[in-house]
Protein backbone atom coordinates (compact mmCIF):
# COMPACT_ATOMS: atom_id res chain seq x y z
CA UNK A 1 0.00 0.00 0.00
CA UNK A 2 1.40 3.41 -0.96
CA UNK A 3 1.76 5.94 1.78
CA UNK A 4 0.46 9.46 1.25
CA UNK A 5 3.48 11.11 2.86
CA UNK A 6 6.89 9.75 3.66
CA UNK A 7 7.58 8.43 7.12
CA UNK A 8 10.51 10.81 7.46
CA UNK A 9 8.35 13.83 6.61
CA UNK A 10 5.72 12.79 9.15
CA UNK A 11 8.16 11.97 11.91
CA UNK A 12 10.16 15.14 11.50
CA UNK A 13 7.16 17.39 11.06
CA UNK A 14 7.20 18.33 14.73
CA UNK A 15 10.52 20.10 14.26
CA UNK A 16 13.89 19.94 15.89
CA UNK A 17 12.47 19.51 19.39
CA UNK A 18 11.49 15.95 18.60
CA UNK A 19 14.95 15.08 17.37
CA UNK A 20 16.41 16.38 20.61
CA UNK A 21 14.43 13.85 22.63
CA UNK A 22 16.86 11.76 24.61
CA UNK A 23 19.97 13.61 23.46
CA UNK A 24 19.95 15.78 26.55
CA UNK A 25 18.82 13.16 29.03
CA UNK A 26 20.38 13.48 32.46
CA UNK A 27 22.86 10.92 33.70
CA UNK A 28 21.42 8.29 35.98
CA UNK A 29 24.41 8.22 38.29
CA UNK A 30 26.02 5.06 36.92
CA UNK A 31 27.19 5.97 33.43
CA UNK A 32 26.19 8.01 30.42
CA UNK A 33 22.54 7.49 29.57
CA UNK A 34 21.98 5.53 26.38
CA UNK A 35 19.65 6.52 23.57
CA UNK A 36 18.35 4.44 20.70
CA UNK A 37 16.96 5.70 17.41
CA UNK A 38 13.75 5.26 15.46
CA UNK A 39 14.89 3.70 12.16
CA UNK A 40 12.33 5.48 9.97
CA UNK A 41 13.36 8.95 11.09
CA UNK A 42 16.60 8.86 13.07
CA UNK A 43 14.84 10.43 16.06
CA UNK A 44 16.51 9.69 19.39
CA UNK A 45 14.43 7.78 21.93
CA UNK A 46 15.29 6.73 25.46
CA UNK A 47 15.26 2.91 25.55
CA UNK A 48 13.30 2.51 28.81
CA UNK A 49 9.72 3.75 28.96
CA UNK A 50 6.60 3.06 31.00
CA UNK A 51 3.68 0.75 30.30
CA UNK A 52 0.27 1.53 31.80
CA UNK A 53 -1.49 -1.84 31.57
CA UNK A 54 -2.69 -2.94 35.04
CA UNK A 55 -1.15 0.24 36.48
CA UNK A 56 -3.19 3.26 35.39
CA UNK A 57 -6.46 1.49 34.64
CA UNK A 58 -7.82 1.69 38.19
CA UNK A 59 -6.68 4.68 40.26
CA UNK A 60 -8.33 5.67 43.53
CA UNK A 61 -7.29 7.76 46.49
CA UNK A 62 -4.77 10.52 46.92
CA UNK A 63 -1.95 8.18 47.94
CA UNK A 64 -2.19 6.11 44.76
CA UNK A 65 -2.46 9.18 42.57
CA UNK A 66 0.57 10.75 44.25
CA UNK A 67 2.57 7.54 43.81
CA UNK A 68 1.83 7.45 40.08
CA UNK A 69 2.79 11.11 39.68
CA UNK A 70 6.12 10.22 41.28
CA UNK A 71 6.52 7.32 38.85
CA UNK A 72 5.90 9.67 35.93
CA UNK A 73 8.36 12.23 37.27
CA UNK A 74 11.00 9.52 37.66
CA UNK A 75 10.39 8.43 34.09
CA UNK A 76 10.72 11.95 32.72
CA UNK A 77 14.01 12.31 34.58
CA UNK A 78 15.59 9.67 32.38
CA UNK A 79 13.09 8.66 29.72
CA UNK A 80 10.02 9.85 27.86
CA UNK A 81 7.84 7.10 26.39
CA UNK A 82 4.49 6.26 27.98
CA UNK A 83 2.45 3.52 26.31
CA UNK A 84 -1.27 3.13 26.94
CA UNK A 85 -4.47 1.95 25.25
CA UNK A 86 -8.28 2.22 25.32
CA UNK A 87 -8.13 -1.50 26.19
CA UNK A 88 -6.68 -0.67 29.61
CA UNK A 89 -9.87 0.53 31.25
CA UNK A 90 -9.56 4.17 32.28
CA UNK A 91 -5.78 4.29 31.84
CA UNK A 92 -5.85 7.06 29.24
CA UNK A 93 -8.15 9.18 31.38
CA UNK A 94 -6.05 8.73 34.50
CA UNK A 95 -2.86 9.42 32.59
CA UNK A 96 -4.35 12.65 31.31
CA UNK A 97 -5.41 13.67 34.81
CA UNK A 98 -2.01 12.97 36.38
CA UNK A 99 0.30 14.25 33.66
CA UNK A 100 -0.05 17.98 34.44
CA UNK A 101 1.08 17.26 38.00
CA UNK A 102 4.29 15.54 36.88
CA UNK A 103 7.37 17.67 36.42
CA UNK A 104 8.86 17.17 32.97
CA UNK A 105 5.66 15.91 31.36
CA UNK A 106 6.24 18.20 28.37
CA UNK A 107 8.89 15.74 27.17
CA UNK A 108 6.51 12.78 27.01
CA UNK A 109 6.58 10.57 23.93
CA UNK A 110 2.92 9.55 23.87
CA UNK A 111 2.05 6.11 22.49
CA UNK A 112 -1.48 4.73 22.49
CA UNK A 113 -3.61 2.40 20.40
CA UNK A 114 -6.83 1.96 18.50
CA UNK A 115 -8.83 -1.06 19.63
CA UNK A 116 -12.19 -1.28 17.90
CA UNK A 117 -13.72 -2.21 14.56
CA UNK A 118 -14.94 0.03 11.76
CA UNK A 119 -13.67 3.25 10.24
CA UNK A 120 -15.98 5.64 12.08
CA UNK A 121 -15.49 3.92 15.43
CA UNK A 122 -11.72 3.89 14.96
CA UNK A 123 -11.51 7.57 14.05
CA UNK A 124 -13.71 8.46 17.00
CA UNK A 125 -11.66 6.37 19.41
CA UNK A 126 -8.37 7.87 18.29
CA UNK A 127 -9.72 11.37 18.80
CA UNK A 128 -11.09 10.38 22.19
CA UNK A 129 -7.64 9.10 23.16
CA UNK A 130 -6.11 12.49 22.43
CA UNK A 131 -8.87 14.21 24.40
CA UNK A 132 -8.49 11.89 27.40
CA UNK A 133 -4.70 12.15 27.54
CA UNK A 134 -4.86 15.88 26.92
CA UNK A 135 -2.60 16.09 23.88
CA UNK A 136 -3.12 17.59 20.45
CA UNK A 137 -0.89 15.01 18.77
CA UNK A 138 -0.11 11.36 19.41
CA UNK A 139 3.54 10.49 18.85
CA UNK A 140 2.74 6.86 18.10
CA UNK A 141 -0.65 5.39 17.23
CA UNK A 142 -0.76 1.59 17.14
CA UNK A 143 -3.38 -0.93 16.04
CA UNK A 144 -3.91 -3.01 19.16
CA UNK A 145 -3.57 -6.74 18.50
CA UNK A 146 -4.07 -6.10 14.75
CA UNK A 147 -7.81 -5.55 15.23
CA UNK A 148 -9.24 -4.32 11.89
CA UNK A 149 -5.79 -3.02 10.98
CA UNK A 150 -6.43 -2.39 7.29
CA UNK A 151 -9.37 -0.12 8.05
CA UNK A 152 -7.52 1.78 10.75
CA UNK A 153 -4.38 2.18 8.65
CA UNK A 154 -6.24 4.34 6.16
CA UNK A 155 -7.52 6.61 8.93
CA UNK A 156 -4.12 6.71 10.61
CA UNK A 157 -2.45 7.77 7.36
CA UNK A 158 -4.96 10.59 6.99
CA UNK A 159 -4.37 11.71 10.57
CA UNK A 160 -0.63 11.48 10.05
CA UNK A 161 -0.88 13.69 6.97
CA UNK A 162 -2.91 16.19 9.02
CA UNK A 163 -0.25 16.23 11.74
CA UNK A 164 -2.23 14.67 14.59
CA UNK A 165 -0.21 11.42 14.51
CA UNK A 166 3.55 11.14 14.02
CA UNK A 167 4.34 7.41 13.86
CA UNK A 168 2.24 4.35 12.99
CA UNK A 169 2.50 0.90 14.54
CA UNK A 170 0.94 -2.46 15.34
CA UNK A 171 1.00 -4.52 18.53
CA UNK A 172 0.69 -8.00 19.90
CA UNK A 173 1.48 -9.61 23.24
CA UNK A 174 1.16 -13.31 22.48
CA UNK A 175 3.20 -15.73 20.39
CA UNK A 176 0.06 -17.35 19.03
CA UNK A 177 -0.48 -14.22 16.90
CA UNK A 178 3.08 -14.04 15.55
CA UNK A 179 2.37 -15.68 12.18
CA UNK A 180 -0.36 -13.14 11.42
CA UNK A 181 1.78 -10.37 12.88
CA UNK A 182 4.58 -11.24 10.47
CA UNK A 183 2.18 -11.05 7.53
CA UNK A 184 0.99 -7.60 8.60
CA UNK A 185 4.58 -6.43 9.14
CA UNK A 186 5.21 -7.23 5.48
CA UNK A 187 1.98 -5.62 4.29
CA UNK A 188 2.72 -1.98 5.21
CA UNK A 189 5.59 0.31 6.19
CA UNK A 190 5.01 0.51 9.92
CA UNK A 191 7.30 2.76 11.93
CA UNK A 192 6.97 0.69 15.11
CA UNK A 193 6.03 -2.85 16.04
CA UNK A 194 5.25 -3.71 19.65
CA UNK A 195 5.57 -7.31 20.82
CA UNK A 196 6.36 -9.51 23.79
CA UNK A 197 9.99 -10.57 24.15
CA UNK A 198 11.97 -11.55 27.21
CA UNK A 199 14.07 -14.29 28.75
CA UNK A 200 10.79 -16.10 29.38
CA UNK A 201 9.26 -15.52 25.94
CA UNK A 202 11.90 -15.72 23.23
CA UNK A 203 9.79 -16.64 20.19
CA UNK A 204 10.07 -13.18 18.61
CA UNK A 205 13.77 -13.61 17.97
CA UNK A 206 13.08 -16.39 15.48
CA UNK A 207 11.40 -14.29 12.76
CA UNK A 208 9.87 -11.03 13.96
CA UNK A 209 12.95 -9.28 15.33
CA UNK A 210 15.06 -10.06 12.23
CA UNK A 211 12.17 -8.91 10.02
CA UNK A 212 11.85 -5.63 11.93
CA UNK A 213 15.56 -4.98 11.44
CA UNK A 214 15.29 -5.84 7.75
CA UNK A 215 12.33 -3.52 7.20
CA UNK A 216 13.62 -0.65 9.33
CA UNK A 217 10.93 -0.83 12.00
CA UNK A 218 11.46 0.22 15.60
CA UNK A 219 10.66 -2.49 18.15
CA UNK A 220 8.89 -1.70 21.42
CA UNK A 221 8.98 -4.64 23.82
CA UNK A 222 6.14 -5.42 26.24
CA UNK A 223 5.93 -8.05 29.02
CA UNK A 224 9.68 -7.76 29.78
CA UNK A 225 9.33 -9.50 33.15
CA UNK A 226 6.55 -11.93 32.06
CA UNK A 227 4.30 -10.32 34.67
CA UNK A 228 6.75 -11.03 37.46
CA UNK A 229 7.62 -14.56 36.40
CA UNK A 230 11.29 -13.74 35.88
CA UNK A 231 11.59 -12.26 39.36
CA UNK A 232 10.12 -15.42 40.85
CA UNK A 233 12.64 -17.49 38.90
CA UNK A 234 15.52 -15.33 40.18
CA UNK A 235 14.40 -15.26 43.81
CA UNK A 236 17.20 -16.25 46.18
CA UNK A 237 19.89 -16.20 43.48
CA UNK A 238 22.95 -13.99 43.62
CA UNK A 239 23.50 -11.80 40.60
CA UNK A 240 25.85 -13.44 38.09
CA UNK A 241 29.35 -12.16 37.36
CA UNK A 242 28.14 -10.53 34.15
CA UNK A 243 26.04 -8.09 36.18
CA UNK A 244 29.16 -6.25 37.35
CA UNK A 245 30.48 -6.12 33.79
CA UNK A 246 27.28 -4.39 32.71
CA UNK A 247 26.92 -2.10 35.72
CA UNK A 248 23.72 -3.84 36.86
CA UNK A 249 22.81 -4.04 40.52
CA UNK A 250 19.38 -5.66 40.22
CA UNK A 251 17.66 -8.51 38.36
CA UNK A 252 15.36 -5.98 36.65
CA UNK A 253 18.31 -4.21 35.05
CA UNK A 254 19.74 -7.52 33.85
CA UNK A 255 16.42 -8.60 32.34
CA UNK A 256 15.96 -5.25 30.58
CA UNK A 257 19.54 -5.05 29.33
CA UNK A 258 19.23 -8.58 27.97
CA UNK A 259 16.28 -7.39 25.85
CA UNK A 260 17.92 -4.12 24.80
CA UNK A 261 21.06 -6.03 23.86
CA UNK A 262 19.24 -7.49 20.89
CA UNK A 263 20.20 -5.36 17.86
CA UNK A 264 16.55 -4.94 16.79
CA UNK A 265 15.21 -3.79 20.18
CA UNK A 266 14.51 -0.06 20.35
CA UNK A 267 12.74 0.36 23.68
CA UNK A 268 11.08 -1.58 26.47
CA UNK A 269 8.02 -0.60 28.52
CA UNK A 270 7.88 -2.20 31.99
CA UNK A 271 4.87 -1.14 34.05
CA UNK A 272 5.16 -0.19 37.70
CA UNK A 273 3.35 1.66 40.46
CA UNK A 274 6.48 2.28 42.54
CA UNK A 275 8.97 5.09 41.98
CA UNK A 276 11.86 2.96 43.25
CA UNK A 277 11.11 0.37 40.57
CA UNK A 278 10.87 3.06 37.88
CA UNK A 279 14.27 4.39 38.92
CA UNK A 280 15.68 0.85 38.95
CA UNK A 281 14.30 0.15 35.46
CA UNK A 282 15.86 3.35 34.14
CA UNK A 283 19.22 2.04 35.31
CA UNK A 284 19.11 -0.34 32.35
CA UNK A 285 19.59 2.70 30.09
CA UNK A 286 22.99 3.44 31.65
CA UNK A 287 26.28 1.81 30.78
CA UNK A 288 27.01 -0.94 28.25
CA UNK A 289 24.54 -3.38 26.79
CA UNK A 290 25.41 -7.08 26.77
CA UNK A 291 27.17 -8.65 23.83
CA UNK A 292 26.29 -12.13 22.56
CA UNK A 293 28.45 -13.86 25.17
CA UNK A 294 27.01 -11.81 28.02
CA UNK A 295 23.43 -12.40 26.88
CA UNK A 296 24.10 -16.13 26.98
CA UNK A 297 25.43 -15.85 30.52
CA UNK A 298 22.35 -13.94 31.65
CA UNK A 299 20.08 -16.53 30.03
CA UNK A 300 22.01 -19.36 31.71
CA UNK A 301 21.65 -17.62 35.09
CA UNK A 302 17.89 -17.43 34.99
Amino acid sequence: MNRKISRREAALGAGAAGLALGLGLPALGQAETRVHYVPSSGEALAPVGLGTSRVFNSVSGAAQRSALVEVLEALFGGGALVDTSPMYGDAETHLGELLPQAAGHESMFCATKVWTEGRAAGARQMQESMDKIGVERIDLMQVHNLLDWETHLETMLEMQAAGSIRYLGITTSRAGQFAEFERVMRAADWDFVQLNYSLGEREAEERLLPLAAERGMAVMVNRPFVRGGLFRAARGKELPRVAAELGCDSPAQLFLKWILGHPAATCVIPATTKVKHMADNLGAAAGPLPNARQRKEIAAWI
